[in-house]
């Protein structure tokens, strides 16, 4: 087997080297002074310095866990656990798959590759060059001498489904197996089935595979913040106790969602709360905020395993799409006034967070509902970050108010508790403090894969319509 520590730190030197020329190219053709060259050299040096003492670090760690699988990182309680991840081929997915590997968890990935040839239907394509799953899986046995079962294959095709249970025999079902896109949903009458179908159909089949092949495994399901909506009241994890007419009663928190695709994931939630009463499963509905960065520990540990990076205005983010404006000499683009607000999370907090899940399963017959994320911003916020981190870098930002496609409060009150998973041993990673490392820099790097007609957005919540408008739905109309 390969000396993980040693080639990680050889592909980690390389990747910060290939990094910094386009960098500092960035700087010079825009007339950048020697002294803000220097600055972003001497950055740049200390990026590597960084990169290498934290992939070695990793690298120490998982040869340590492949020699004594029963011993975990992160007070892991890996040790041989079985999971089955579906969906992890998709952004979370995929680092969690890692992830898990690398602290001693036997993980099965399930995926039937959708989110790969929705790319190919819509011409879009993620700015990181991703390579297959299977040359994925293949890799990262290479390196960590850790096994990745891989099974092909649609969850809303039950004798699949019934057949990867059946042989894989999960702990624990981490379902990411969704079509995770608003404006997906909102393209035309077909999409909004499909997603409704898709995420809908295909909960409903993995909870009946617990319920029928595996009554003890944990059901860890990735729902979403965007399921309660904005109101003008604080969000709790879940729940929340109400007083009406002199009685009192604790009842899920009111859902306001604002696509087909929240509105599937609001189903999946009423469906699980159910299933955990009538069948007594054991269940953790995971109310995820927007995710952002591409690197975690392993996923950096090779080319081959690089995670994706979307930009584009179906699946990028707006702090994705921000920071690849930046970089390309672009405006941001803020959708109408920009005081929309919502909950933030690196995915290295994403990965931990399923773990914790995991680690401390919910009791049989539990509905457990942690909202997943760990700072609040607004567009306006995260626009005024970019700019002045990507100033940093010598780039010349500017901000540009467009019209929203969207259907939603552009000013509103928001406060979201999220205090359950840091109290089981989550440790944040803040935005500000990652930005360069987790964002720019690999923008930087890869800039010239930015297909700019991708950037502004296409889809209009208003004009959705029967007509299948796959040509319309990534490009905006001139």
């Amino acid at each position: 087997m390969m000396q993980l520590k040693g080639h990680v730190a050889s592909v980690q030197q390389r990747q910060c080297v290939q990094s910094a020329a386009p960098l500092l190219r960035s700087c010079r053709v825009q007339g950048v002074s020697g002294r803000s060259v220097a600055k972003v050299a001497k950055r740049t040096a200390a990026c590597i310095e960084r990169k290498l003492s934290a992939s070695i670090n990793a690298a120490a760690t998982a040869e340590k866990q492949t020699a004594a699988p029963a011993q975990t990182a992160n007070g892991g309680g890996g040790g041989g656990t079985r999971v089955m991840i579906i969906g992890g081929d998709g952004y979370c997915g995929w680092a969690t798959a890692l992830h898990l590997s690398a602290r001693g968890y036997e993980v099965c990935i399930v995926d039937n590759l959708c989110r790969r040839q929705f790319d190919l239907t819509l011409g879009l394509d993620t700015l990181t060059p991703i390579t297959s799953i299977h040359d994925r899986v293949r890799t990262w046995g290479e390196i960590s001498g850790r096994h990745i079962d891989l099974q092909i294959g649609d969850i809303c095709d039950w004798e699949f489904l019934s057949q990867a249970v059946t042989s894989f025999r999960p702990d624990a079902m981490v379902h990411f197996g969704e079509q995770r896109s608003a404006p997906y949903s909102m393209i035309d009458r077909q999409r909004a089935v499909f997603t409704q179908h898709n995420n809908v159909i295909g909960n409903i089949n993995v909870m009946f595979a617990i319920k029928e092949l595996v009554p003890d495994c944990h059901l860890v399901k990735l729902g979403t913040m965007g399921e309660y909506g904005t109101p003008n009241i604080d969000i709790e994890e879940g729940f929340i106790t109400i007083n009406h007419n002199g009685r009192t009663d604790t009842l899920p928190y009111p859902k306001q969602g604002n696509s087909f695709y929240h509105l599937s994931k609001i189903h999946d939630s009423h469906n699980i709360h159910f299933a955990t009463k009538a069948w007594k499963l054991a269940a953790t509905d995971l109310n995820q905020g927007v995710v952002y960065g591409v690197r975690t520990e392993e996923t950096v540990a090779h080319p081959a395993l690089i995670n994706r990076y979307d930009y584009d205005g179906v699946f990028g983010t707006a702090l994705n799409r921000f920071v690849v404006q930046a970089a390309v000499g672009h405006p941001l683009t803020v959708y109408g006034k920009g005081g929309q607000t919502r909950g933030f999370l690196d995915i290295r907090d994403t990965v931990r967070c399923i773990q914790i899940a995991i680690d401390n399963p919910a009791n049989k017959g539990e509905f457990r509902v942690f909202n997943q994320f760990t700072e609040q911003f607004s567009v306006n916020q995260l626009a005024d970050i970019v700019t002045r981190e990507g100033k940093k870098l010598g780039l010349t930002v500017e901000v540009t108010n467009v019209p929203n496609p969207r259907v939603e409060a552009e000013e509103h009150y928001y406060n979201a508790k999220c205090s359950k998973l840091q109290d089981l041993g989550l440790e944040p990673h803040l935005l500000q403090d990652s930005m360069i490392d987790s964002l720019l820099e690999f923008v930087v790097q890869y800039k010239d894969r930015c297909k700019m007609e991708l950037i502004k957005p296409a889809v209009d919540w208003r004009k959705a319509g029967v007509k299948v408008n796959t040509m319309g739905a990534a490009v905006a109309a001139k």
